[in-house]
């Protein structure tokens, strides 16, 4: 199986792009101050779908804290193709990661 961002040319396109990685990848509260970047990004489906599919455990990716993509990590623990999930499935956590929403079960 092919994945649409495998080839990661979307990266360059990020609203992070040109931003100091070391920015990014900040711990605690700053996470949630890094993220608001990611809600305007242009990719930011893409960026999301590979950091659940590649189990990122750090930094802030699609708009996503390093505990909130856990949180759906556990959730759902044998999806194996995130960027079909999020843009194709109607389930209560696809349309709220489509529409840039921390899913509510994320924050506990």
């Amino acid at each position: 199986m092919t994945l649409v961002y495998e080839d990661q040319t979307w990266a360059a396109q990020g609203a992070c792009a040109k931003a100091d990685p070391d920015a990014l990848f900040v711990r605690g509260s700053a996470q949630r101050q890094v993220r608001q970047l990611c809600y305007g990004c242009p990719v930011r489906i893409e960026c999301l779908a590979d950091a659940l599919d590649s189990n990122m455990l750090f930094g802030v990716w699609g708009g996503l804290t390093e505990r909130e993509r856990r949180a759906i990590l556990r959730r759902y623990p044998n999806e194996n193709n995130w960027y079909r999930r999020i843009t194709v499935s109607e389930d209560q956590l696809a349309v709220e990661l489509r529409t840039g929403h921390v899913p509510r079960f994320a924050n506990r």
